[in-house]
């Protein structure tokens, strides 16, 4: 006992002899996974791959290069906002967190989030270099509450070899309509020499995959869903003619039917259909098996924004971006934010290369970042990308209710035009319910 004794006071006056961190600390809070069995050490940006690579060794560097400060980072199972309403309602939240910028409206507008205008200047940060579609995702209201970090969205993933098949390339290029009479054109000619769906799409237990493309199409068509904070407008002239051809695709299965995610994505890669709209987070997984000799796709993918069937060029798009959850800080804490958020910003070209697009225009016209594969294809995107408009909270939800009734309205079950005004009546509910 007396030796347990002995070592136990080692040890205190050990610990009291232990010189104090004085190191300014900043707690930083994310997703993306976590891979440190595997990038735990990593400071060799070039070598990480996937977002978490690279995201974990980009924390391990800037720790590397400023070894005066203490940053902390908690990693969360996506996507994390669940831990965080505990953290603001403890009054503890942390210092910067990553967040999707369609969520960012629910937290700006009951004030839980800084405004950061000042905070990127003093990061020498300038807003006006962002992307358009960056920009646009970050600003609520009229103020700025995030760095953008990219701009993801759908595409159109293509199988060149069946589109040749087909008769649908042109030097090279895959030819894509230019109205929704040419869709049909085009995968009925598909389908008539290929014996396969032009679209392969994921319509089980997925509502975004309706949503993406319901989305896209009602913003070419400049069609106002959201006249104001708590109301949305589906009984369109709009709606209902995208909802109709999605509708007919299927009628004629012409697109694939009765498959959720993870099929459509087997059959897109096993070569079972042209054209899979899908996000651009998906180009990586692609790209390596278009470079795999002996697979389906083998030198046989391109990639492109969704084709302008009415009015304008248009794409849905959302983004991640970092935000400073509303909270006490010192100038020192401060000080370290804006340092971080420059170290980030530098980096925003290694970010590119998980398939995202970037969030400063300067990335976008880089030779580096054309350099990537079918990067330059998908370019336009940053410019023409749109979220929805930044007073509109809830969009998770809303995103589940429209989904879902899109899903009764193309796959047959209800009148396009009873799904629509169901749709309409529900998310409208569900706002007249928000504080």
């Amino acid at each position: 006992m007396i030796r347990g004794a002995l070592l136990a006071f080692a040890a205190l006056s050990a610990a009291a002899c232990a010189p104090e961190d004085r190191r300014t600390e900043i707690d930083v809070q994310r997703f993306f996974g976590e891979c440190g069995a595997v990038y735990g050490r990593s400071t060799d940006i070039s070598k990480a791959e996937g977002e978490c690579g690279i995201v974990t060794t980009l924390f391990n560097g800037f720790r590397a290069r400023n070894r005066d400060l203490k940053v902390d980072v908690n990693v969360v199972a996506w996507p994390g906002y669940a831990q965080l309403a505990a953290q603001i309602a403890a009054g503890d939240p942390p210092d910067l967190v990553t967040m999707h910028q369609g969520v960012m409206s629910d937290y700006a507008s009951r004030g839980l989030l800084e405004p950061m205008e000042a905070i990127l200047a003093q990061a020498g940060i300038r807003p006006e270099k962002f992307t358009a579609a960056a920009r646009r995702g970050v600003t609520k209201n009229g103020r700025i509450y995030g760095l953008p970090w990219d701009t993801v969205g759908g595409l159109f993933h293509i199988n060149t070899k069946l589109f040749e098949q087909a008769g649908l390339m042109r030097g090279g290029k895959p030819v894509l309509p230019s109205s929704a009479e040419e869709l049909l054109a085009h995968a009925r000619k598909f389908k008539q020499a290929t014996g396969k769906p032009y679209l392969i799409q994921s319509q089980v237990n997925d509502p975004a995959t309706h949503v993406r493309n319901f989305y896209t199409y009602m913003l070419a068509q400049d069609a106002v869903m959201f006249p104001d904070q708590d109301h949305i407008r589906l009984r369109t002239p709009e709606a209902k003619r995208v909802v109709e051809l999605l509708r007919q695709l299927n009628e004629e299965r012409l697109s694939s039917r009765n498959q959720d995610n993870p099929a459509a994505i087997a059959s897109f890669i096993n070569g079972e259909g042209g054209v899979f709209p899908t996000g651009t987070w998906m180009i990586g997984a692609f790209e390596q098996d278009a470079q795999t000799p002996g697979r389906p796709l083998y030198q046989g993918y391109a990639v492109l924004p969704y084709p302008r069937l009415w009015g304008r060029q248009a794409g849905f798009v959302d983004g991640h971006a970092w935000v400073m959850p509303k909270r006490e800080r010192t100038p020192d804490q401060r000080a370290a934010i804006a340092r971080l958020l420059r170290f980030m910003a530098q980096h925003n070209f290694d970010w590119t290369r998980t398939g995202h697009l970037p969030a400063f225009e300067a990335v976008v016209n880089s030779a580096a970042f054309k350099a990537l594969p079918h990067r330059q294809d998908i370019a336009p995107l940053a410019q023409t990308g749109s979220p929805l408009p930044g007073y509109v909270r809830r969009q998770g939800p809303i995103e589940g209710i429209v989904g879902e009734e899109l899903g009764a309205a193309v796959s047959g079950q209800k009148p396009v035009d009873r799904a629509l005004a169901d749709a309409e009546r529900r998310v409208n509910e569900l706002l007249s319910y928000m504080p």
